[in-house]
């Protein structure tokens, strides 16, 4: 589709950095080019979308929560954003080991919104316009601007997008069609043919989201209820443990079952996922509910989460059941839910067809690597979720920034970052659906938990120039008493006097023969370093804004050192390949043993090490040992000469 805009102009204002789009990518590119020093403008089809949550009201989650702490202890703002308008909040997975754990808030998602629309309105070097962009500028491969659809060109050095699902965006339930975004807001209907023009490799995806519900219509006595945490743990490491403690709102649990199924099934040729009228590739792990009961026949029944939107709202939402079926369906099968007999629908679900990219045309850096100062992030890059889009728009702007203050990119790697695993799966695997985050996906999940975010990233955020001095200190400040604090405990004995005693047979542990360290009791399954507080008189007081984020990191430090240990064992390996580079200028054709797809596909993406090499679909490890030989005796070469 050609936009013409009637008349053409450039704007009087200069700018370094222009990113396209206000969604969770967008905001947090922008924030960070601006606090980098950037002169930067964000445009948006509607400063109203600015940080909306057009699917699910949460953020985190398993694996989502990593990011989430993982984008804050690097200087972001997703986690004090939900930190300021949260309504429940509950620790996932805490029946498990550390490394699954993940934090998950249901946000009010107004609040939300606008919470996080007037950090960027206060933002120092940022402005917010409402336009929409229809062509990037380019100069010999090389980014000079941005056009509007008013003919408005800024010029520019570096362009980030981060589009979401509103390009060509396309709302469909039934047989009903609307070019429109997600909401009903405005699509996007123009940049994808300047992409296209540019050689841009294009996906076509699709997402769905469930029906909202008005809550004076909902029976809750037939449902189980949820509560948040009784002590509430906050995303950012910078906010204040006590200044989370609210009174929180609950969630429910319900079932589907037989007749919501046969109903479905019934209906399933007006379904537009089955009918082939949805063109796009939705996501395998958020499956809609008519795909669950087609792909999952054997089930009888499938959970169904009632959630409030936000405080001020009757509106709740459906977790599990995203449909893309007719509205006169979507009634028959939600009224077939205990507890939704009498349910209103306030918004009809949908699923929505977008434009994005092949994220594998992009370096490590998230630049595309034939357009030099272009960036991208989030949904447009071909991933899913909030949580994977504000990672990804982060590091498109530090890595903007970087670019024109001609410095080296920031590139975490798979053993540093749930971040690095996300970034490294989209630009160098292929993706025939929506990405999205697992902790199954990180290799070396014990090392890289959301406890310890800020010491595996916060030194690197300070570097950059996103973390304050004073934050920086108080994470060298943790860091020196766990550590001084795991030390002294290999030095504490106790006894097998009877108060000791008595305090292992109320944890069910073990009764004493002989002396024995705290480190050793702490290992005990059953116990912990909170739990042998009292028999350890000595124990130091740490500063109450520590205290607990201390008492933890010690616990676990001493309770999985051997696993830590091991892990850390293979990542020296996996560094060993990382740290192996391979030249930007390699002839690869003069390569003679690699296999013909093993070729092309190196010479297509270029990857940075052997390490990324390895993880390309079609490169096998026999191909590796060619390039491995091939760079060794290069080197001899040069060597030699």
């Amino acid at each position: 589709m050609k936009y013409s805009a009637n008349s053409v102009w450039v704007s009087k204002d200069q700018y370094d950095a222009v990113v396209i789009g206000a969604g969770h990518a967008g905001c947090e590119a922008a924030l960070a080019c601006a606090r980098l020093g950037l002169k930067t403008i964000v445009f948006t089809v509607s400063v109203d979308s600015i940080a909306l949550m057009p699917c699910n009201p949460n953020i985190g989650g398993t694996s989502k929560g990593h990011l989430v702490r993982e984008i804050d202890a690097l200087g972001g703002e997703m986690g004090k954003v939900i930190d300021r308008s949260f309504i429940q909040s509950k620790m996932l997975n805490k029946s498990k080991g550390p490394a699954v754990h993940s934090l998950r808030a249901q946000a009010d998602k107004a609040l939300y919104s606008r919470t996080m629309r007037r950090v960027l309105e206060g933002q120092e070097n940022l402005d917010v316009k409402q336009a929409e962009v229809i062509r990037i500028m380019t100069e010999n491969n090389k980014v000079t601007g941005v056009q509007i659809s008013s003919g408005g060109i800024y010029h520019c050095q570096a362009v980030i997008l981060c589009t979401g699902t509103y390009l060509k965006a396309r709302c469909i339930y039934g047989d009903v069609s609307n070019y429109t975004g997600p909401n009903g807001l405005q699509a996007a209907n123009y940049l994808t043919d300047s992409l296209e023009e540019m050689e841009i490799m294009m996906y076509r995806f699709k997402t769905g989201t469930p029906a909202r519900i008005d809550r004076n219509t909902v029976d809750f006595s037939k449902m189980e209820e949820q509560f948040g945490d009784e002590r509430i743990v906050p995303f950012s490491f910078a906010t204040n443990p006590d200044d989370v403690q609210i009174d929180q709102v609950s969630c429910w649990l319900t079932y589907t079952n037989e007749k919501t199924h046969e109903i479905i099934r019934g209906n399933l040729d007006r379904s537009p996922l089955f009918s082939g009228m949805i063109e796009g590739t939705g996501p395998r792990y958020c499956p809609s509910i008519e795909d669950k009961v087609v792909k999952f026949a054997d089930k009888e029944r499938h959970q169904v989460f009632i959630e409030p939107e936000g405080i001020e709202t009757n509106e709740m939402y459906i977790g599990g059941m995203s449909s893309s079926l007719p509205e006169d369906v979507q009634y028959d099968m939600y009224r077939t839910v205990p507890g939704l007999e009498n349910v209103k629908i306030v918004r009809n679900a949908y699923a929505i067809e977008y434009d994005c990219i092949d994220a594998r045309q992009l370096k490590p850096s998230l630049e595309f690597r034939n357009i030099e100062g272009m960036f991208s992030a989030g949904q447009f890059n071909g991933s899913s979720g909030y949580e994977e889009a504000a990672a990804q728009g982060l590091i498109a702007g530090i890595n903007a920034a970087r670019k024109i203050y001609g410095k080296d990119p920031i590139i975490l790697d798979r053993s540093e970052a749930y971040i690095g695993v996300l970034i490294d799966d989209l630009v160098t695997k292929e993706s025939h659906e929506p990405y999205r985050m697992m902790t199954s996906r990180a290799e070396y999940r014990l090392l890289l938990r959301q406890d310890n975010a800020d010491q595996r990233l916060t030194e690197k955020g300070y570097e950059i120039g996103l973390i304050s001095e004073e934050r920086y200190e108080r994470l060298k400040l943790k860091i020196e008493l766990i550590e001084k604090e795991v030390k002294r405990l290999e030095h504490v004995t106790v006894g097998t006097g009877e108060k000791i005693q008595k305090l292992l047979e109320s944890y069910g542990s073990t009764r004493l023969l002989s002396g024995i360290t705290i480190t050793e009791l702490i290992r005990r399954p059953e116990l912990s370093y909170e739990k042998l507080k009292e028999i350890d008189p000595d124990r130091p007081e740490f500063p109450p804004e520590l205290s607990e984020e201390v008492s933890e990191q010690v616990n676990i430090s001493i309770k999985y050192e051997g696993y830590i240990k091991r892990q850390k064992k293979q990542v020296e390996q996996f560094k060993k390949l990382e740290n192996k580079k391979i030249p930007e200028n390699i002839d690869y054709d003069a390569i003679k043993s690699l296999r013909i797809e093993a070729l092309q596909k190196l010479k297509e993406y270029r990857p940075v090490s052997i390490g990324q090499a390895s993880r390309i679909s079609g490169v096998s490890p026999a191909d590796i040992s060619v390039l491995l030989v091939y760079l060794e005796t290069a080197t001899i070469s040069s060597k030699d000469k």
